[in-house]
């Protein structure tokens, strides 16, 4: 039985996001083998440098969740490097807040292919590869539907409300080999670092919180 604190093979989507990059920072400290995924360039080559620079362990692809062959292609290339993957940690999202009389129809459509189906997409990717292994987590970012609603925050409140649902629904689906952990995000935003510390709190002591939860959950 490995320990709890072995170093893990964690996939971390959105890492040129603040919430991903903090997330990333921890958990090579924790000397995991990281495989980052965004969707900028030059963000992501800094990350990646500065890991690395500190003793840690980085594997960077560029990455649009929002296409289902691109989530796969990153979870393959993931495994096929080193023989498995642990953990996937949902971290990207848009939130840019509007009132919904703005009529910012574009932007809502974004918000939900990346905060939605850009999970799914994700899940979908490494969920298979759980299932052989018959062990693995995933980490989602989310809010339930009790959570505050600010003034110009209910499309992305929804997204995150949908999150919450998607994590609850998997993790009665999957039992307890593959485990499934929710990060709660307020309807306003948490601070990066406050929910990379939760992220890291929910792999490294996934235990320590039932489902739900106000931090983390886990099944």
């Amino acid at each position: 039985m490995k320990k709890r604190h072995s170093s893990k093979v964690i996939l971390i989507t959105g890492a040129c996001g603040e919430v991903g990059a903090a997330a990333a920072r921890l958990l090579a400290r924790d000397r995991h083998r990281l495989v980052l995924g965004g969707s900028c360039r030059h963000s992501l080559e800094r990350l990646g440098e500065e890991i690395r620079g500190a003793g840690g362990q980085a594997d960077l692809h560029l990455l649009d969740v929002t296409d289902a062959d691109d989530a796969q292609s990153f979870a393959l290339a993931a495994h096929r490097r080193h023989g498995r993957v642990d953990v996937l940690v949902n971290s990207h999202a848009e939130m840019p807040f509007s009132r919904l009389d703005a009529m910012k129809i574009r932007e809502w459509d974004r918000m939900i292919d990346v905060n939605v189906r850009g999970v799914l997409h994700s899940i979908a990717a490494v969920l298979p590869l759980m299932q052989v292994a018959r062990a693995g987590q995933i980490v989602n970012i989310g809010g339930g539907l009790g959570q505050q609603v600010g003034a110009e925050a209910a499309v992305y409140c929804a997204t995150r409300s949908a999150v919450a649902a998607i994590s609850e629904g998997l993790r009665q689906e999957v039992g307890a080999e593959i485990r499934v952990s929710l990060v709660s995000a307020s309807g306003q935003g948490d601070g990066a670092g406050a929910l990379a510390q939760a992220i890291r709190s929910a792999i490294v002591l996934p235990e320590s919180a039932g489902w739900p939860g106000p931090q983390t959950g886990s099944g």
